[in-house]
């Protein structure tokens, strides 16, 4: 279907409703002043990052269900909807100390299980109850990773992975 993703990707994704050239800048620019207004009981608000903001334009409200084994561990169900996962903004901000960038939410990863994030340089990274991973260095690296099932990098208490 497209040079961009493999080509299981591209099912996976299209079976979601994705296709090339699927955009939608109103809803993106809808999300990020939301999401960004969203104030958690201690005063922090989620930063919104430019690249959460094409995120959400081209990939927004998609439910990815893989299907198959994964290359090195299950693939992941995720959801890019931040709304999903609003209530992270002190979790993000613990996240985002530790790497040096903000972050800003993508969606939640495993029917709730983790939060999908991305900083300001375009990196993903999932958070759950066993640490904080590195998904890629793109959106479209980190969601061939969850589709493929590919095994993250775990973050360091340096920042580092």
């Amino acid at each position: 279907m497209t040079e961009r993703f493999p080509s299981l990707v591209a099912e996976t994704l299209a079976a979601a409703g994705w296709s090339p050239g699927r955009r939608d800048d109103a809803r993106a620019r809808e999300w990020a002043l939301r999401i960004a207004a969203d104030a958690a009981p201690d005063g922090r608000q989620h930063v919104v990052t430019p690249a959460a903001i094409e995120a959400y334009a081209e990939f927004g409200g998609l439910r990815v269900r893989p299907q198959g084994e994964g290359e090195q561990i299950a693939p992941s169900a995720f959801d890019l909807d931040p709304f999903r996962v609003r209530h992270s903004v002190a979790t993000l901000a613990e996240l985002a100390e530790v790497t040096g960038a903000p972050l800003a939410p993508l969606g939640e990863e495993g029917d709730g299980t983790g939060i999908l994030a991305v900083d300001e340089q375009g990196r993903v990274f999932v958070l759950d109850h066993t640490g904080d991973w590195f998904l890629g260095a793109s959106v479209d690296e980190a969601i061939t990773a969850l589709v493929l099932g590919r095994q993250p990098e775990r973050v360091r208490g340096d920042g580092t992975w």
